[in-house]
């Protein structure tokens, strides 16, 4: 009976359902009162109550922003830096309606490549580089919509689109990648093996890039700085890892205040609340971190104009509606609905994800937020694709990477289009190909995941 409250204590402990988890941990103690590994998470469930207690009763009603409160003239370059510099002009908002504007010269291919390499030594950026970077990538993530609509330019674009869709008219090929968590030589890799950012090849990273590897500041300083180098060519969805509850317990909060300090965690987290929910892609793939929601009358407008920016200030998602839904659901395979066996969210099954597409004249959908053994697994009858990009997730699962590429069918003819090709899910005469690529773990220096981390819950 023990070992019952035992394991439903630590399942609860990794869904944040910390209270309940620390109900059950007493009922053993009652019994067993010196068993250890009881007595720890009881403890570390204690002290993150205390915590969350702590930060709501100094958050009062609004929250200040990190990233508008930063004095960039007041903080110094560190000496040891000898690495190039950036020129960093920041324009103070006329009101506390709006965001403080940075311009960054320097910031270029030269800085992204010296920036390899200082991390690939374990070394660090300066802290005022940090924040500039942050910042900057900040606005660009509050000017895009909650649901980002990008095109390759082609003739099965018919009509008119959006008006807040991004013609990419450069654009050849266009990537989605999964999960990363802060396994950075990882990323390095996937560059180098299906090729670098460009006008004529665009990245979708589908939430999830930081938190149990343990290099989740390089990777999401590697991501940031390709936004602002090339903000038409790289596009990052939130997951639900991209949130400070999930920080504090799967690594990146620690890595950060050991790496940097706690300033700089608290403006990744701001920078994480204005991430995009969803991206629709070629106005017939509907990309997002999680999945699909728990009513079956969602349109795609109702997505795009989600208010991820709530009066409170507050960065993070809600714990129901649409954007936890977004964030946190997952592909079952019976028809329907069901709880979700992570405690939040829900499960849904093919019918639910056949409706959805045909409801709103989409071709699939693609998501992430599970390791697939071979990185990428097609689904509900070809309807739903799920795409993982951590190969050997946290040095010890032995999947496979994947990566989902679009690019122009060049066989493809718009006089056989009748406009109703979302209705059949393969369809030879398509005006975009997908096709899927694995990849490998590469080595990477002797660090365990989360290995900055003060006791959080691990893998």
């Amino acid at each position: 009976m023990m070992k019952a409250y035992y394991r439903k204590g630590v399942s609860q402990m990794a869904i944040l359902k910390h209270k309940e988890a620390q109900g059950n941990f007493k009922i053993i103690l009652k019994k067993l009162p010196n068993d250890k590994l009881t007595l720890e998470n009881y403890k570390q469930c204690t002290n993150y109550l205390k915590r969350q207690a702590f930060e709501r009763a100094i958050a009062g009603d609004t929250k200040i922003s990190i990233i508008n409160s930063i004095d960039y003239e007041g903080i110094q370059i560190e000496k040891s830096w000898t690495g190039p510099s950036l020129s960093i002009h920041a324009t103070k908002p006329k009101d506390d309606k709006s965001d403080v504007h940075v311009d960054i010269e320097g910031l270029d291919i030269a800085y992204l490549k010296n920036m390899i390499e200082l991390f690939k030594k374990d070394g660090r950026l300066p802290k005022k580089h940090v924040f500039a970077i942050i910042a900057k990538v900040h606005e660009l993530f509050k000017s895009e919509k909650s649901m980002v609509e990008i095109s390759l330019p082609h003739p099965g674009l018919t009509g008119e689109g959006s008006p807040d869709e991004i013609l990419l008219e450069n654009g050849k090929k266009l990537t989605v990648v999964g999960d990363t968590h802060g396994q950075f030589y990882d990323v390095l890799n996937l560059f180098h093996k299906f090729g670098h950012v460009g006008e004529d090849h665009i990245y979708l990273f589908n939430g999830d890039f930081v938190d149990r590897g343990s290099w989740s500041c390089e990777v999401a300083l590697y991501l940031y700085v390709l936004k602002i180098i090339f903000p038409r060519s790289v596009y990052i969805n939130r997951g639900n890892h991209e949130t400070s509850d999930m920080n504090k317990t799967y690594g990146f909060t620690d890595e950060c205040e050991f790496k940097y300090n706690k300033k700089i965690f608290e403006a990744f987290s701001e920078s994480f609340g204005a991430l995009p929910l969803a991206t629709l892609i070629n106005r017939s793939y509907l990309c997002m971190h999680g999945g699909l929601f728990s009513n079956d009358h969602v349109t795609l407008d109702d997505l795009k104009n989600i208010n991820r920016f709530p009066i409170s200030g507050s960065s993070q998602p809600p714990r129901e509606g649409l954007a936890m839904e977004l964030l946190w659901t997952d592909p079952q395979p019976s028809n329907g609905r069901a709880p979700s066996k992570r405690g939040i969210g829900m499960q849904f099954g093919p019918d639910i994800t056949e409706r959805f597409c045909l409801s709103n004249k989409i071709r699939k959908v693609l998501r992430s937020h599970e390791v697939r053994m071979g990185g990428v697994e097609s689904e509900h009858n070809g309807r739903l694709i799920t795409v993982f990009s951590a190969p050997n997730y946290c040095d010890s699962t032995g999947n496979l990477g994947g990566v989902v590429h679009f690019t122009v069918n060049k066989d493809y003819d718009s006089e056989k289009d009748n406009g109703e090709g979302f209705r059949q899910v393969e369809e030879s005469n398509c005006p975009w190909t997908l096709e899927t690529e694995t990849f490998d773990a590469v080595p990477h220096p002797d660090i365990k995941p989360m290995a900055y981390s003060k006791g959080g819950f691990g893998f």
